[in-house]
């Protein structure tokens, strides 16, 4: 597999796209409605083939692995155990799958990957391994975390203490929650991440998670409890959103599994000779690499209105550089 294709890899063993990070035509002045068009409908593009991928997830899960709301009015304790049992079996087969495929078959080697090497034993992390501890923090804290969000919500449906909207009142409304979703996860990221690197916060909390300077899989959900509750809790913004039990599902899976994606540490899949689908969060990697840029991971320029911007060019490492300078001479 070429993977000069796509871009370099330097002497130090690093990889890095030859195309430069940029964010879709969505918040471009003036608008071009041919190239909103194709970014909205191509492939790849906005809904193909992630955004789609989650919105189907999101049915599935609501039509077949999760109760009826019926059940959650009348008692919680049984079924929060079913839909913890549910989170912790997708959480594996989504995390442990990127895992196994390129981490332990390594199916690519180190084809596509940011840093050649692989993740090393560690007394920085549990058990030394960064694999059995990031396992550890996804599971025994992530996975309940988010396990009592959703929970919560299901229930203040059920008891109607919250607006539910229903696709036959209300169909293109529905349909258009649907895809705004992914804007709601990316902005509330954001904040959510921001806050995490105030300084307080990530001593107590956010260092946990960037102690994974070379991520894989098992990496992104790899939290601090603290850091958890504030991760998720995105999804309480449905109790002021009217929306569908399936929209805060469609929210609340992205928020559990999509992390395992944004940490593989490559930046294409291969699917076959020398054929590779892009699953590039380059964005992500250069901010555990850098720490303090990119907060935020593709659509909405928050981090270009906010100066927190790499794009992975010399001069935009340079400008990083500059802001750190200036704020430790200050």
């Amino acid at each position: 597999m070429d993977e000069s294709k796509y871009g370099k890899r330097d002497k130090r063993g690093h990889w890095a796209p030859d195309a430069r990070i940029s964010y879709g035509p969505f918040f471009s002045w003036p608008p071009q409605a041919k190239v909103l068009f194709k970014w909205l409908f191509g492939f790849p593009g906005y809904f193909l083939p992630w955004n789609v991928l989650y919105a189907v997830l999101a049915i599935l899960i609501w039509q077949f692995l999760t109760p009826s709301l019926e059940s959650f009015s009348a008692s919680t304790g049984f079924w929060v155990g079913v839909i913890l049992a549910r989170n912790i079996v997708l959480a594996i087969l989504v995390y442990g799958g990127w895992h196994l495929w390129l981490y332990i078959w390594r199916k690519q080697g180190t084809a596509y990957k940011y840093n050649e090497k692989w993740p090393k034993d560690s007394s920085v992390f549990l058990f030394k391994n960064q694999t059995a501890d990031n396992m550890f923090w996804t599971l025994v804290s992530g996975v309940p975390i988010w396990t009592a969000y959703e929970v919560l919500m299901l229930w203040a449906y059920a008891s109607e203490r919250i607006t539910l909207v229903s696709f036959s009142d209300h169909p293109i409304g529905f349909i258009l929650l649907f895809f705004l979703v992914p804007f709601i996860h990316e902005v509330g990221f954001y904040f959510a991440h921001r806050s995490l690197h105030w300084p307080p916060l990530y001593k107590l909390a956010h260092q946990l998670h960037h102690r994974n300077i070379n991520p894989g899989p098992w990496s992104g959900l790899s939290m601090h409890p603290i850091e958890h509750i504030i991760y998720f809790s995105t999804i309480l913004l449905f109790l002021i959103v009217p929306a569908h039990p399936i929209h805060m599902i469609n929210l609340a899976s992205r928020l559990g599994l999509a992390p395992a994606q944004g940490h593989t540490g490559f930046d294409r899949m291969q699917t076959g000779g020398d054929s590779s689908v892009d699953i590039s969060y380059y964005a992500h990697y250069l901010h555990h690499k850098h720490f303090e840029v990119n907060y935020a991971d593709g659509m909405v320029p928050l981090d270009k209105w906010f100066g927190s911007f790499h794009d992975g060019s010399p001069e935009a490492h340079a400008a990083m550089r500059s802001r750190i300078a200036k704020r430790h001479s200050g």
